[in-house]
């Protein structure tokens, strides 16, 4: 059930009809109404277990003092067997309240309102009518986001899905008994009370290294460009203890990106290379030195180079750009690996032949057409990435609330734990969550999966 207030109502979803049967759902979303003894939304009063224990001592009085002693014992655990199963606190009546913080005025409103629009998808699968949402507009600043978050405390809700962006958490360590389960896919000086739930480095290089073991590919080059993705990937780099051959920091300017990708592949010795061979074939006699002349004339250099792949950090047009570098110092896909990082199924990669083969870790593409879909069909317009997310985390909130007796505490992210969502695998241990993901390839016009 989604709480809201009248205007975000009018403005938001209030005319959209929720159609929910186009796609399967993550486990926690179709799994956890019939685990409990009668559904989740049975709710079990008090005086039933007070009742039940009545009865079975007014039946334990009515038997004949010839009753053995084992017998007597097996009725007394049995009553304290039926006393102690009804936690009382998963029965209880109270919601399961969660906060969503994000922009819903403002410049970044689109990203909020689709944010929301898929977690009213996700509570409807869920179908439980004590799970309620509560959104927030953060305008996207931190301040605001401070504000309404305290608000949302003072209201009993101690889990709040958000805020969108990074910049945004500065204030929230002053709210230390509430969980943010932040959108970002940073992970560097969060608040500690902050789980970032983005599809982070660690996991796509997690991914990307499980590639590299299952091909033998064991020169790989890490090209990270100079701005602030560096310090993600250089950290998630010494924690995932991938093997590499060399890390090569670049330049976000392309005129000084293509003399540092020459250096990196030894581009103006390997062009003198061919130039010299060239004419040593023309000052020699060696026999059919004219037909070997002429194949050497189309290369653009001659010699090995001292890599089998690279890992560009980079995304739309730089990554384009630092693709293109390298093809023109003439290491091309066909030469050495190009793998890049999570693209979303960029199809503007699919245009691009020259670079294909790229490889990359992604979400399970399969799960998020489904998602577009229902979506689309519900909206009438298209989510944003984020929003896909943001279903599974209600599902993966729920999952385990569930799991903890519907207690929310500090321990329910910090517990070893694993659900499967629409994106794929959670990983969840001491307040951290990270992401298995699937594995592609972009070529032939199409994107391929691979794992």
């Amino acid at each position: 059930m989604l709480k809201f207030e009248s205007s975000l109502l009018d403005t938001l979803v209030s005319s959209h009809k929720i159609k929910s049967e186009f796609f399967s759902v993550s486990k926690a979303l179709y799994d956890i109404s019939f685990k409990l003894p009668i559904g989740v939304a049975t709710i079990y009063k008090p005086f039933v277990i007070l009742f039940l224990s009545i009865s079975m001592c007014i039946n334990l009085k009515k038997y004949n003092n010839t009753i053995k002693m084992k017998t007597l014992i097996k009725y007394i655990f049995l009553l304290f067997l039926i006393l102690f199963s009804f936690n009382k606190k998963v029965f209880s009546e109270e919601s399961i309240k969660i906060g969503l913080i994000v922009p819903l005025t403002g410049e970044y409103k689109e990203i909020g309102e689709s944010i929301v629009k898929a977690t009213r998808l996700a509570t409807n699968k869920i179908n439980d009518t004590k799970i309620e949402i509560f959104p927030r507009d953060t305008k996207a600043d931190p301040n605001t986001t401070l504000e309404v978050a305290q608000k949302l405390y003072e209201n009993g809700i101690k889990i709040i899905i958000g805020p969108v962006f990074n910049e945004n958490l500065i204030h929230l360590n002053k709210l230390n008994n509430v969980i943010f389960l932040s959108l970002t896919n940073k992970l560097i000086n969060n608040p500690k009370n902050v789980i970032s739930t983005g599809i982070n480095a660690v996991s796509q290089i997690k991914t990307i290294k499980k590639y590299l073991n299952q091909n033998e590919i064991k020169k790989t080059v890490f090209m990270i460009p100079n701005s602030e993705i560096k310090y993600e990937i250089e950290e998630a780099i010494l924690q995932t203890k991938i093997k590499l051959k060399e890390k090569f920091i670049y330049d976000t300017d392309p005129t000084i990106l293509t003399s540092q990708i020459e250096d990196l592949t030894y581009y103006a010795i390997r062009k003198q290379n061919l130039e010299d061979e060239i004419l040593r074939l023309q000052n020699s006699n060696e026999a059919g030195k004219d037909k070997k002349i002429e194949t050497l004339k189309k290369r653009d250099t001659l010699g090995g180079i001292n890599f089998d792949s690279v890992i560009i950090s980079d995304f739309d047009e730089s990554l384009k750009s630092v693709a293109t570098s390298l093809l023109y110092t003439d290491v091309s896909s066909k030469r050495v690996h190009y793998i890049t990082l999570n693209q979303w199924f960029d199809k503007s990669i699919l245009n691009e032949k020259n670079l294909q083969p790229i490889y990359f870790p992604s979400i399970n593409k399969k799960n998020y057409d489904d998602f577009v879909l229902e979506y689309f069909n519900s909206y009438n317009s298209y989510p944003n990435q984020i929003s896909f997310l943001s279903y599974d985390l209600v599902g993966m909130v729920y999952y385990l609330i569930y799991k903890n007796n519907f207690v929310i505490d500090n321990k329910i992210f910090y517990k070893k734990n694993k659900f499967k969502g629409k994106i794929g695998i959670f990983e969840i241990d001491k307040n951290k969550i990270s992401h298995i993901l699937n594995f592609y390839v972009a070529e032939n016009n199409n994107f391929r999966k691979i794992f």
